[in-house]
């Protein structure tokens, strides 16, 4: 879990509870429960089979490593509109959610961390809202799910996040959903106008900017002009690839000759924090507000 740096992991939940001691410790404790009751220490030898179904849960639920910072911290690019989560269960999304988390901890931070020659402890997410629809209500749920579960489990690994490509309801919900953040919490958060390609190249090189982001008009977070090559969400891009295959491999050392079980993982599902729930209910709230509003009128090809 701390990967060698004891210290560096205690100030992450001191920060996340604003460094209070008796809130700090309690975090830890029921972080290492999580842990050891749902095995995550081997939630990285478990892969999601066939390979059918794990390219499904990749169409439909867009994340990927586009790549590094001037600074050498991970890019994570994350399509949030066109992200469905429709095309398997909700555990074998947050599976792979978990482990995704898991591969950046145990193999892409400590990469990036010897590449520089400093800790890297922390990634860049740059997410994409490009295609976000009403129906994302519908999401709601899950989304919180799993924010609950980073917030929980793996908290302060995210340095910076950008938003960009924001259609006109993220805008109207984030007007209503900031006032309840923390500050901590805002201030890691910027809101990018169009594409944020300006933004972003002050920051890393073209070649990390993800696909998303290399036009000045909002682009498609589900396809790349150039294919799979530089579309960091798909299942044959570099970073899938070598995280699947890790997997399997970390499988076929632990099974010992024997045969893969097909399944999804079934992790606890933390009660988010009430902060969280009224913030999960706010969103709720200000879709289905906008629902009522627009009164069935199309809106971004809805």
């Amino acid at each position: 879990m701390h990967h060698g740096y004891i210290s560096d992991t205690l100030v992450r939940f001191l920060r996340a509870r604003d460094w209070n001691v008796q809130k700090a410790h309690k975090m830890l404790i029921d972080c290492l429960q999580w842990r050891i009751q749902n095995e995550i220490d081997n939630i990285l030898a478990k892969p999601i089979i066939p390979t059918d179904l794990y390219r499904a849960v990749r169409d439909s639920q867009l994340v990927g490593l586009s790549g590094y910072s001037k600074e050498g911290l991970p890019v994570i690019a994350i399509g949030v509109g066109f992200s469905t989560f429709d095309k398997a269960s909700v555990n074998y999304y947050v599976q792979s959610h978990i482990q995704m988390n898991e591969y950046r901890d145990r193999v892409v931070l400590p990469e990036a961390t010897e590449k520089t020659g400093r800790h890297i402890s922390t990634c860049l997410k740059v997410l994409d809202m490009t295609g976000l629809k009403l129906s994302a209500l519908n999401q709601i749920k899950l989304l919180t799910t799993i924010a609950t579960i980073d917030d929980m489990n793996y908290p302060e690994k995210t340095k910076t996040y950008y938003i960009v490509n924001a259609p006109y309801i993220f805008s109207a919900c984030w007007k209503t959903v900031k006032p309840l953040l923390q500050e901590r919490t805002k201030r890691k958060i910027q809101v990018l106008q169009g594409s944020g390609k300006d933004e972003l190249l002050k920051i890393m090189d073209y070649s990390a900017l993800p696909h998303f982001c290399r036009k000045e008009s909002p682009g498609s977070s589900r396809h790349s002009r150039n294919g799979t090559s530089d579309n960091c969400f798909s299942l044959d891009h570099t970073f899938h690839q070598q995280l699947y295959n890790y997997i399997k491999h970390q499988a076929t050392l632990i099974e010992n000759g024997l045969m893969i079980k097909e399944g999804s993982v079934h992790v606890d599902f933390p009660e988010p924090a009430p902060e969280d729930a009224k913030i999960a209910k706010t969103i709720a709230c200000e879709f289905q507000s906008l629902c009522k509003s627009l009164n069935g009128l199309k809106v971004n090809g809805e």
